[in-house]
């Protein structure tokens, strides 16, 4: 039997009955649309590696400061993500996604033209905000046009667009940024955004729960939205406080506190009384926890989360060792990446297939594994590594992570209900952000920590004097970059012993840090195979 089930409730084949004839409802239609929203935020979450450097440097921006440029952007993804979902149940998928595109699209046009690093912040913010009215509404109004018997294949080919994007975010950010200016990595969705409205508006159904006629949750945003907030800001500011820190570890725990306190609610609120009347009185949780009575859904947001946590995380500092370290360019260094978009253009219908015909059980352990050997393939590199060292860990990333998508879109939104679609797409879009921002934001206070404790002795081992060396670790923060400490008043010789040296302590930090993410993803290969044969005869989640 299927480690994944996909509800059987009756679909029209052309669309939702209220869908008027023509070209709107068209399952094919319908998929090219929201292809061009998710292409969008695609790539918008990964170009901005590539632009951090050049916008550090005409924005006069701290490391800090660019990590929240990343950062602001995810956290208002994660806290809306399931908030943007549930709106489009209620009110119309083609509301908010059109909403969505609209705002996304006007918020990118403003970071461009911010000039200051406090605007370009605050704008991300903004834009990720619409990003989470478009995101989960993608795959809600996918659901609810594709038959049961074609919707692997529409999620097939909605991760590979999702994967390709966020994988040529690095080459089309390099060829802007190297001949244009980093202005332009935000403007070029101006012309996407133009066409994605003009298209969906046209082909697009409107599409929503027709029985969604309850009071809104209001008490669930709220926890959700601030549980969300605090756990990720405790995270991205464990580098500064200290991972031990009581402060650190305080806001964590409220965060999760929040969290439980959000998934009590929602619990209690799910299970009315049998006395309480029906109609807008009943039970109107935000996420109906009954959706994670379904092991397979369960466990495809769980590895969700730790595909995105490694994608994102690994192209962070990927970039930066190929642009800081190694030297090349940034449309060079976007190049080099190629071989990861290919890949997952092949992976993304492959693990479709393989979902469809032998179940999640095995594409998704298949897809951790190859991510598990991608990560321990990196253990190999050095300062000088060649090129043959750098693109078997490229493919095998590439084609982990769209066999990933494609397996746990399947088993999170083909498992829900057709009335709960866009709460489902909510709930992995918001598992995608959640791993993504952990990911840059662990990995980078690994590389951080790494790089501190073994800067001094990398550069007194490569011949710099050991009193100069230790002052030389005050740089620790920018070597965790990639960047040399090295000045152009150094002598030649001495100049090169720092740039060897510094460039040896921040790839013992990417040691480190591939290393954690192949022990992680080690486990959700085993979390999978285990979990998903264990809960093959689970069923869909209560209705």
């Amino acid at each position: 039997m299927p480690a994944t089930f996909v509800d059987r409730s009756p679909l029209p084949a052309a669309g939702p009955p209220h869908a008027p004839a023509g070209r709107r409802g068209r399952p094919w239609l319908t998929l090219v649309a929201v292809a061009f929203g998710l292409f969008m935020v695609g790539l918008d979450g990964s170009v901005v590696s590539i632009a951090n450097p050049e916008i550090g440097r005409d924005l006069h921006a701290s490391t800090s400061d660019l990590q929240w440029v990343t950062n602001a952007y995810l956290l208002a993804l994660a806290a809306a993500l399931i908030l943007g979902g549930k709106l489009g149940d209620r009110f119309g998928r083609r509301t908010f996604y059109l909403v969505g595109v609209a705002g996304f699209t006007l918020a990118s046009v403003a970071i461009g033209l911010a000039g200051s690093i406090e605007g370009v912040i605050a704008f991300r913010a903004v834009q990720g905000f619409f990003g989470a009215l478009l995101m989960p509404n993608t795959l809600g109004l996918l659901r609810a046009v594709f038959p049961p018997k074609k919707f692997g294949m529409a999620v097939g080919v909605w991760a590979m667009v999702s994967s390709v994007s966020t994988a040529l975010g690095p080459i089309v950010g390099g060829l802007l940024v190297e001949h244009v200016n980093w202005e332009s990595v935000f403007c070029i969705n101006a012309p996407i955004g133009v066409v994605a409205l003009v298209f969906s508006a046209l082909v697009l159904p409107q599409s929503k729960n027709a029985a969604a006629r309850q009071r809104f949750d209001v008490p669930g945003v709220v926890l959700l939205a601030l549980g969300l907030l605090v756990v990720v800001f405790g995270v991205v500011k464990g580098e500064t406080w200290g991972w031990s820190s009581g402060t650190t570890l305080g806001t964590l725990a409220a965060g999760l506190v929040i969290l439980l306190a959000f998934g009590w609610y929602e619990t209690r609120l799910g299970r009315p009384s049998p006395n309480a009347p029906s109609g807008p009185d009943r039970g109107h949780p935000l996420l109906p926890m009954r959706l994670f009575r379904n092991p397979a859904l369960t466990i495809g947001t769980v590895i969700t989360a730790v595909n995105f946590f490694v994608l994102l995380g690994v192209i962070f500092f990927v970039m930066l060792y190929l642009q800081n370290v190694r030297g090349y360019p940034p449309v060079e260094a976007g190049v080099r990446t190629l071989p990861l978009s290919l890949a997952s253009v092949a992976a993304s219908p492959l693990g479709a297939a393989l979902t469809e015909r032998f179940g999640a059980r095995l594409s998704m352990p298949l897809g951790m594994a190859l991510q598990a050997a991608a990560s321990f393939g990196v253990l190999g590199w050095g300062v000088h590594s060649s090129y043959g060292a750098m693109w078997p860990p490229f493919i095998a990333l590439g084609l982990g992570v769209g066999m990933v998508m494609a397996a746990s879109s399947d088993a999170i939104v083909g498992n829900a209900p057709v009335e709960d679609a866009g709460v489902a797409g909510g709930l992995q879009a918001t598992a995608l952000q959640v791993g993504g921002a952990l990911g840059t934001s662990v990995l980078v206070s690994l590389i951080s920590s790494r790089v501190g404790a073994t800067l001094t002795g990398e550069l007194t081992s490569a011949g710099v004097p050991e009193p100069m060396a230790r002052g030389l670790g005050k740089a620790k923060d920018a070597v965790a970059m990639g960047i040399s400490p090295a000045s152009g008043d150094m002598p030649a010789r001495l100049r090169a012993a720092v740039t060897e040296g510094s460039g040896q302590a921040f790839v013992n930090g990417v040691h480190t840090a591939a290393l954690v993410t192949g022990v992680l993803c080690v486990a959700g290969a085993v979390l999978a195979a285990v979990g998903l044969r264990r809960g093959a005869e689970g069923g869909p989640a209560e209705r």
